[in-house]
């Protein structure tokens, strides 16, 4: 069954924003589980880019630090990704994750592998 399912993606030019939404579904809720957005540029091993846990609180990369905010709506079951100021370097395969929220997810919640259910993608092209 479907469980998470990114859209949003698409292409802009550098200095433009976009929003990601990930729609939660099944078992995954974003009220009680950690989540998270990870991209994968060309060539490159997927990374972290933000995350949330429960309560709300986002941890960020230092690359994307004041200019991109995840947040969530409950109600919704959906979790989101507001990126302003978007620079070449974020062209990437988006994607969004979810995970129990332990402890030992807090101490590296950014590394892809304290995820373990993900949704396919969506792609993000940022032109010069």
């Amino acid at each position: 069954q479907v469980q998470l399912v990114e859209s949003g993606g698409g292409s802009v030019q550098a200095g433009g924003s976009l929003r990601l939404s990930c729609a939660a579904s099944g078992h995954i809720v974003t009220r009680t589980h950690c989540m998270g957005w990870f991209r994968q540029p060309p060539g490159k091993p997927r990374e972290g880019v933000a995350t949330i846990d429960a309560g709300g609180r986002g941890f960020y990369a230092d690359s994307v630090e004041g200019r991109f905010t995840i947040s969530k709506d409950n109600a919704k079951n959906t979790l989101y990704l507001q990126m302003n100021r978007l620079e070449p370097v974020d062209t990437a395969m988006y994607y969004c994750a979810a995970a129990t929220c332990t402890p030992g997810w807090y101490i590296s919640s950014l590394n892809p592998l304290k995820s373990d259910t993900w949704g396919q993608g969506t792609q993000v092209t940022v032109s010069s």
